[in-house]
C-alpha cells in the first residue's frame, strides 16, 4: 500500500481537478440543487454513494467480462446500465425513508443516471488504471478510493455553492441577476479559484 499515491489521487481528485470545477461535468445538478445547505448536502451523498458503487461494479465488469471476451467497445454502455442501476436504488431508497427530501429533489434524483460526473469517474478509473488490457497493481482499491475522493471533490464544490448563494439570499440583488445568471457567475468564481491548485497557464 503507497500512501503517497492515495493522497496524490485524493489531492488531485478533490482540489485540482475537482469533477465540478475543473472538469466541469455534473454542472446540471450543481447549480439547480446548490439554492439551499441541505438539500446540496443529500443530493451530494447520493451521488458519492453512486460513484464509488459503480466505480467498484464498473471496475469488476470491465476487468472480468469486457476485457476477457473483447468486448471493451460496450464500455460505454455497460457503464450506464450500472449506474442508472444504482440510481434507481437511491431513489427507492430515499422514497421510502424520507418522502419530503425526494420530493426537494424532484426531476433531479432521476437525472443522476445521466450524470456525466458518475460516468466520467467510471471511464477515468479505466483509463488510469488499466495499462494495455491489463489492470495495474491495486487498481481496484485506486478506483474506489477515487470514487470516494471525486464524490469528496463533488460535497466540496455543492457547499461552497450552497453556502454562498445562502447568503446571498438576504443581500439585495439586481432582478436581473437573481438565480441563474448569479448562480453561473459564482461558479465561474469559484472555478478560477480552484484552477489555482493546477497552475494558470497561458
Amino acid at each position: 500500500m503507497n500512501i503517497q499515491e492515495y493522497l496524490t489521487i485524493f489531492i488531485s481528485a478533490v482540489f485540482v481537478y475537482n469533477v465540478i470545477l475543473s472538469r466541469f461535468l455534473g454542472l446540471c445538478s450543481f447549480i439547480a440543487i446548490s439554492k439551499e445547505t441541505k438539500p446540496a448536502l443529500a443530493m451530494s451523498s447520493a451521488v458519492m454513494f453512486v460513484i464509488v458503487a459503480s466505480s467498484a461494479i464498473t471496475w469488476f465488469v470491465y476487468r472480468f467480462l469486457l476485457l476477457p471476451f473483447n468486448l471493451t467497445y460496450l464500455r460505454t454502455i455497460s457503464f450506464i446500465l450500472v449506474i442508472a442501476t444504482f440510481v434507481q436504488l437511491v431513489e427507492m431508497v430515499i422514497r421510502k425513508l424520507s418522502p419530503q427530501l425526494y420530493r426537494a429533489f424532484g426531476i433531479y434524483l432521476p437525472l443522476i443516471t445521466v450524470n456525466c460526473a458518475v460516468l466520467g469517474v467510471a471511464v477515468l478509473n479505466i483509463d488510469m488504471f488499466f495499462v494495455n488490457g491489463k489492470s495495474v497493481a491495486g487498481s481496484f482499491y485506486y478506483s474506489v478510493f477515487q470514487g470516494v475522493c471525486v464524490g469528496l471533490g463533488y460535497t466540496l464544490a455543492m457547499l461552497l455553492m450552497s453556502g454562498i448563494r445562502e447568503r446571498l439570499e438576504l443581500c439585495n440583488v439586481p432582478k436581473f441577476l437573481k438565480d441563474f445568471p448569479l448562480a453561473f457567475i459564482i461558479a465561474s468564481i469559484l472555478s478560477l479559484s480552484f484552477m489555482g491548485f493546477s497552475g494558470f497557464k497561458f
